[in-house]
C-alpha cells in the first residue's frame, strides 16, 4: 500500500466510527459492539413500553370479546336444558294416570260405567272388588256428570242408594243418608215403591227406584290416584 493512501483510509475508519458512535455503537479491540441501547436511548425504550401496552391492550380486547361468546353460550345451553324438562314433563305427564283404563276422571274421582249387568247387590260388589263402591253422589256437579254418562250410553244404570234398610229412608253405600238438596233429581212420581222398588238407578233424565234384583248396568267410583312427589315437582 502506498504512502498517499494510508491517510484515506484512516480517515475513512474515521468517518465509520462516528457514523457508528450516532446509532449507538462502538469500537472496542477492533469489533463494532452494541452500546447501552437500554440504558442510553430514550427511543428504544419508548418503543418498548409502547409495543408491551399495545399487547397488554390485544389480550384485554381478546378477552373482551370471549365474553358475549360465553354468554350465547350460557343461554343456549339453558334453552337446550328447558327443552328437554319440557320433554321430561311431558312424559311424565303422559305416565302419571289419576285413574285406571277405561275409567273416567271428573273433579278428584275416578268412574267406571259397566259394560254388563247385574243385580243391585251384585253391582255393589262389583265395585268393591275393583277398591270402589256403587257410586254415591256428593253434588249437583257430580250429579249432572253422572246423568249425562248414563243418558249418553242410552242405559239404566245402578247407583249407591237405596231405602232397604228402613222403607221411605234412603241412604248411600257409606252409610250417608240423602240430602234434601238432591232429591230434586227423582223423575216426577218417584220413588214410588211399587212392588218393593228399594233400590234407585239414573232413568232418563232422572232418578227412578226399581227391583233390586233387576239386572242393570251400574257405575262404580273411587278417588283418583296421585302421582308421586317426584311427579307432581315436574307437573307444577
Amino acid at each position: 500500500m502506498s504512502d498517499s493512501q494510508e491517510p484515506r483510509l484512516q480517515q475513512m475508519g474515521f468517518l465509520e466510527e462516528e457514523q457508528l458512535r450516532g446509532f449507538g455503537f462502538r469500537q472496542t479491540r477492533g469489533y463494532k459492539s452494541l452500546a447501552g441501547c437500554l440504558g442510553h436511548s430514550p427511543l428504544v425504550l419508548q418503543l418498548l413500553s409502547f409495543t408491551l401496552l399495545a399487547g397488554l391492550l390485544v389480550a384485554i380486547l381478546v378477552q373482551v370479546s370471549k365474553v358475549p361468546g360465553s354468554i350465547s353460550q350460557g343461554q343456549s345451553k339453558q334453552e337446550e336444558i328447558y327443552q328437554e324438562l319440557t320433554q321430561l314433563k311431558a312424559a311424565v305427564e303422559r305416565l302419571c294416570h289419576p285413574c285406571p283404563w277405561e275409567w273416567t276422571f271428573f273433579q278428584g274421582n275416578c268412574y267406571f260405567v259397566s259394560n254388563s249387568q247385574r243385580n243391585w247387590h251384585d253391582s255393589v260388589t262389583a265395585c268393591q272388588e275393583v277398591g270402589a263402591q256403587l257410586v254415591v253422589i256428593k253434588s249437583d256437579e257430580e250429579q249432572n256428570f253422572l246423568q249425562l254418562q248414563s243418558s249418553r250410553s242410552n242405559r239404566f244404570t245402578w247407583m249407591g242408594l237405596s231405602d232397604l234398610k228402613q222403607e221411605g229412608t234412603w241412604q248411600w253405600v257409606d252409610g250417608s243418608s240423602l240430602s234434601p238438596s238432591l232429591r230434586r233429581y227423582w223423575n216426577k212420581g218417584e220413588p214410588n215403591n211399587i212392588g218393593e222398588e228399594d233400590c234407585a238407578e239414573f232413568n232418563g233424565n232422572g232418578w227412578n227406584d226399581d227391583k233390586c234384583s233387576v239386572a242393570k248396568f251400574w257405575i262404580c267410583k273411587k278417588s283418583a290416584a296421585s302421582c308421586s312427589r317426584d311427579e307432581e315437582r315436574l307437573l307444577s
